[in-house]
């Protein structure tokens, strides 16, 4: 090791001999000298490029170029020479003369580099950075819980993760609530049979409130601080709700009718605007990070985008308001995801017949990407720290595949679950993710990791040319 390290290092030492010239010429500007007869013996390697530089020609090779064509002429006498003597002369100057046909020189020639070749220059240093550690991604769930009389059911919405850290899920008639601090379990609310069972759940942006959508058609918003019903959305939809998303104080309901509904919570008339486009169960609902566009997928095989701006208040007037109408996959669509780091990408994924995770531009509904994965895929969540998608599956392996993008090469899979993994929700610093199925069992993934230290600010230079102005006189 040490013999070769040396070895480098008088390559590169000689390598850089080269270099006080050219940082000379970079920090001291070329001006060239009106004297012919310059003291600085440096100066001749500049020249003129008007006045031909002698000691840079070779004066032979000059007087060969201007006589040689006379010469021709000369013993030619008349006579054209064959072709096969011809063809001679040609590759005989090409040899000798190393297709040099210029008789003035201007400069003289650069020295010759040292036989260290670039690419070993580049590799050693290469070499010399050390690779990113690849993160370890466990195999293997970090906790289960039991999920008993959790619906089987593709279409419906039963986990989310609020972010004060607790987690709620939907199990048949009842809502629980898991403090992922304390570990400790309890019972938000449970209805009769007549209202239930469940069939969506979602906390709102403040991780206090969350809204439960009911096979009734209404919509409760609860208090969990109180465990305090604090209203029933009532005549919002005819059949039952699948499908909640928050958009601040707006709580965008998707049903079974095909109907989307913005209720404003804060206001007796809550119903303030209607999204209509689906003819099927709306089982995707989820709001850009913006707050400014609304992906809906349905049982009808589609994937709308809307525009906030394009809601109509009144209800009948509400058709044919999208601003892309995307019909690309073949099942229905209710794995959605919006990427946290391109405001305009949206990933969706399709159902047992389709099978496919694509990415759309929702600015222009271009469709970026289509990956086939195999299988039922029933939710999508993005790693708010690297750019990795994770995505949950039905059969027949039952799956989590943890994805790169954009090469959407797979990074992991994770198996455990005996049934298709029908709800993922994500902790709100973005590491664990919780995954629900039809085996009744909850199971929480260390598989984002820990999120990398911010690092320090760098204090404020006061180095500029105009900073001891702080202020106007």
């Amino acid at each position: 090791m040490d013999a070769g390290s040396h070895s480098i290092s008088s390559e590169k030492s000689r390598a850089a001999a080269p270099r006080p010239v050219l940082q000379e010429a970079v920090s001291r500007p070329y001006m060239p000298s009106l004297s012919s007869g310059s003291r600085n013996p440096s100066a001749k390697c500049y020249g003129d490029r008007f006045i031909p530089d002698r000691s840079a020609m070779d004066m032979d090779m000059a007087h060969y170029l201007l006589t040689e064509p006379k010469k021709d002429k000369e013993n030619a006498g008349g006579v054209v020479a064959s072709p096969s003597k011809e063809a001679y002369r040609r590759l005989l100057a090409e040899k000798l003369l190393n297709n040099r046909t210029r008789i003035l020189a201007f400069r003289n020639k650069p020295p010759e580099p040292e036989n260290v070749s670039f690419a070993d220059a580049a590799s050693s240093n290469l070499q010399a950075k050390p690779a990113k550690q690849r993160r370890h991604i466990p195999q293997s769930a970090e906790r289960t819980l039991d999920a008993p009389e959790l619906v089987d059911d593709y279409y419906l919405n039963l986990l989310d993760w609020g972010s004060n850290n607790v987690l709620s899920i939907a199990l048949g008639d009842t809502v629980y609530l898991w403090d992922a601090s304390s570990g400790s379990t309890s019972e938000l609310v449970s209805v009769d049979e007549d209202s239930g069972p469940i069939t969506s759940v979602s906390w709102a942006p403040d991780g206090r409130h969350i809204a439960v959508g009911l096979n009734s058609s209404d919509v409760q918003l609860w208090d969990t601080s109180s465990n305090r019903l604090l209203r029933t959305l009532k005549g919002v939809h005819e059949a039952r709700v699948g499908s909640l998303a928050w958009n601040n104080s707006i709580l965008t309901t998707g049903s079974m009718d095909g109907k989307i509904v913005n209720n404003d919570v804060r206001i007796r008339n809550h119903m303030v605007q209607t999204y209509e486009g689906h003819s099927q169960e709306v089982c995707g609902l989820k709001w850009s990070g913006s707050g400014q566009q609304l992906a809906s997928g349905g049982n009808d095989n589609l994937l709308h985008i809307w525009d906030v701006s394009m809601a109509s208040s009144m209800p009948s007037a509400g058709r044919n308001q999208w601003l892309h109408r995307l019909e690309d996959h073949t099942a229905a669509v209710k794995a959605l995801a919006w990427c946290p780091f391109q405001s305009n990408l949206l990933a969706s994924g399709g159902g047992g017949s389709d099978r496919c995770i694509k990415f759309w531009n929702t600015h222009t509904g271009a469709c970026l990407n289509s990956v086939d994965t195999g299988s039922q895929v029933c939710a999508l969540l993005w790693n708010k720290n690297e750019r990795e998608l994770l995505s949950s599956h039905g059969f027949t392996q039952n799956q989590l595949t943890l994805w790169k993008y954009p090469s959407m090469v797979k990074m992991a899979e994770l198996t455990g679950h005996t049934s298709r993994v029908l709800f993922m929700a994500q902790s709100p610093d973005g590491c664990t993710v919780a995954s629900a199925a039809a085996d009744e069992t909850l199971r929480f993934w260390n598989v984002f990791g820990a999120p990398e230290a911010p690092k320090p600010a760098a204090k404020a230079s006061h180095t500029g040319m105009f900073n001891s102005f702080n202020h106007i006189r």
